[in-house]
């Protein structure tokens, strides 16, 4: 069986050895893990102990994620939330489909209303709700649960279907993007490239050939060899990557994106974010609760030499960009949009590239309140359009 396994994480492009694998075999018949107390064998164990033998680096993770649930159908892997909800409540087994009219007739609520009576809720009901529209529960209009339809509310537990939450209960992991992605083309790679900027810096270790012939010819053909320091890219990048949620529409494309910069900027430092940029931004998905940094220690550490790009589709609640505690996973003091002014204000030469298609951005309210923020300095994620953004930092 498990042979099967080895050889569907090599199709995934997993680099898994044979000695990798033969360590896994030996884990298992050492019995590091086993049936538990009910004679059950723990599929989430076995998915920690594969992970940790066969995976050396945490870029693969999402790979290997993907390659074991293909491999093991219906895999879930275990979650910590903050706070118990039972979660018979939250098993949907209907998902109830409205006409445009019922989806109509649905009020929105406001987003103090909307947090008061989520705390009522959760302090009145005591068992599972579904197809209604009052209380937390699935498949129903209600503004709490999952698996039914709101123009707003909250989602706890589940997936969402209409990408109408404007907080979310759950403790989700996002990946981190892949930097080693093959390219499918290196067009991507000849947009960035308006960007660079050479200057020659260090020891002179490099030979000046139109110099060493002017130099030797006014020497009587005696060879005079005349050196200059070698030429580096001195353009420094500061990359904002949102991640998660709508993003993982966009994950393909901008991995392209990051490992072309990457490629092509030597000076590079990346973050991520996800929806909009708050107090803190992180380099780890895997890690990003434990190892924060601080927006600020990030405004003061890079300084305004730095090229600040920002990749995201900007398709979020404008609750999340407006509002104190608007951000769907915390309570966030200020609004996003303070944040990213302070940032904007930070670094001069700034741009947002956009990978949601041009075309539908007219129609979503968080994208032109973006746009504004950016003083319209907001690109989609074409040739064109890095073309634009590269044109536009140069300045």
């Amino acid at each position: 069986m498990l042979i099967d396994f080895f050889y569907t994480l090599r199709s995934a492009r997993l680099p898994v050895s044979v000695k990798e694998y033969l360590s896994l075999l030996e884990a298992l018949k050492q019995g590091v893990v086993g049936p538990d107390s009910d004679g059950a064998f723990r599929i989430d164990d076995f998915y920690y102990l594969a992970r940790t033998t066969l995976v050396k680096d945490e870029k693969h993770y999402d790979k290997f994620d993907r390659a074991f649930g293909a491999y093991f159908q219906g895999v879930e892997l275990l979650t910590d939330f903050t706070r118990e909800v039972p979660l018979d409540w939250l098993r949907q087994t209907l998902q109830r489909e409205l006409t445009p009219e019922e989806k109509a007739a649905i009020e929105k609520m406001g987003w103090d209303e909307l947090m008061e009576t989520l705390k009522k809720r959760f302090e009145e009901q005591k068992e599972r709700h579904e197809g209604g529209s009052k209380w937390i529960g699935t498949g129903g209009t209600s503004p709490f649960g999952h698996g039914g339809h709101n123009p707003q509310g909250i989602r706890i537990g589940g997936q969402g279907r209409n990408k109408s939450a404007v907080k979310v209960w759950d403790q989700r992991t996002y990946q981190d993007y892949d930097d080693q992605k093959e390219l499918g083309t290196r067009n991507i790679k000849v947009a960035l490239r308006r960007l660079r900027r050479f200057a020659r810096e260090g020891a002179a270790e490099e030979l000046d050939l139109d110099d060493t012939i002017r130099a030797t010819a006014a020497n009587a053909g005696w060879l005079d060899l005349k050196m200059v320091p070698e030429r580096h890219n001195r353009v420094k990048v500061l990359l904002l990557m949102d991640v998660g949620g709508t993003m993982d529409e966009h994950v393909h494309r901008v991995e392209e994106l990051f490992s072309a910069a990457k490629g092509e900027f030597k000076h590079l430092e990346f973050f991520y974010f996800h929806n909009c940029v708050y107090d803190f931004v992180w380099k780890h998905n895997r890690r990003r609760h434990s190892e924060k940094t601080s927006t600020w220690d990030l405004i003061r550490t890079y300084n305004k030499d730095h090229k600040l790009i920002f990749v995201g589709d900007a398709t979020m609640s404008p609750y999340e960009i407006l509002q104190p505690g608007g951000s769907v996973e915390y309570q966030n003091e200020e609004p996003g949009a303070e944040w990213l002014q302070r940032l904007t204000n930070a670094f001069p030469k700034f741009a947002w590239i956009n990978p949601e298609p041009q075309g539908v951005w007219q129609y979503r309210q968080s994208i032109a309140i973006v746009q504004q923020l950016m003083g319209q300095r907001m690109f989609p994620l074409t040739l064109a359009g890095l073309e634009s953004a590269m044109r536009l930092l140069t300045k």
